[in-house]
């Protein structure tokens, strides 16, 4: 499902190149879970956009089910992004004034959806998470684990071929998270998807199973799954 060989990212800041990711390459095989961890400044920011398609790298190639990522122009990657990866952030990124329910569905309108077909997929979605009580509510209205919940049915409507949590429970008081990383873990075994965890806790890391260590920008443990 995702394969990056010699993976390189620099980046200008004035007149000092600084090379956050150096030579990575990696391997995760469909319907799999695996769990990125490094110290900060190890890379971890940087090789999950490039993972979930925001952004591109300065050198070597990315496969995502098959397809070379950096062949493709830019709104092909923004229609693969849509279409194949979910995306679950530490600070869940919901538009506050919006509801729940259009906060999910607007990922399948932006894929040429119509409405009601969007907002029934979104319903389902937010079932699955045990949200659909809230799908009215606003989601500047809710706890952070609620939050969450919304953040993680929005990424997997429309049944993404991986999703990608950046830190998902770093915002979230310690039972909270656990919840989440259980919700998590159960949806990549009902579903199949793959599933990529950047996390820095070593617990969360034990329970994907697969450990990916970063270092310094390079693979220092782990890549091949």
């Amino acid at each position: 499902m995702i394969r990056l060989v010699e993976i390189g990212r620099t980046y200008r800041v004035g007149p000092t190149t600084i090379e956050a990711l150096r030579g990575v390459s990696l391997s995760v095989e469909r319907g799999r879970r695996v769990a990125i961890m490094g110290v900060s400044g190890s890379g971890k920011t940087t090789l999950v956009h490039l993972l979930a398609l925001l952004d591109r790298p300065t050198r070597g190639s990315y496969l995502l089910d098959g397809r070379d990522v950096g062949a493709l122009g830019d709104d092909e990657l923004s229609r693969l992004r849509n279409r194949a990866v979910g995306l679950v952030f530490q600070g869940f990124n919901l538009i506050s004034h919006r509801t729940c329910l259009d906060n999910v569905a607007l990922r399948l309108v932006y894929r040429g959806e119509t409405r009601s077909r969007a907002h029934a997929a979104a319903l389902e979605a937010l079932r699955r998470v045990g949200m659909a009580d809230r799908a009215a509510s606003r989601a500047g209205d809710l706890s952070g684990g609620q939050q969450q919940r919304v953040a993680i049915a929005r990424a997997v409507v429309g049944v993404p071929a991986v999703v990608v949590a950046d830190e998902p429970t770093g915002a979230l008081d310690r039972r909270t998270g656990l919840e989440i990383l259980d919700l998590l873990l159960r949806l990549n075994e009902e579903d199949g998807v793959t599933l990529v965890v950047v996390t820095h806790d070593p617990e969360i890391g034990a329970r994907c199973g697969s450990i990916v260590e970063l270092a310094d920008g390079r693979v220092a443990a782990g890549g091949g799954r």
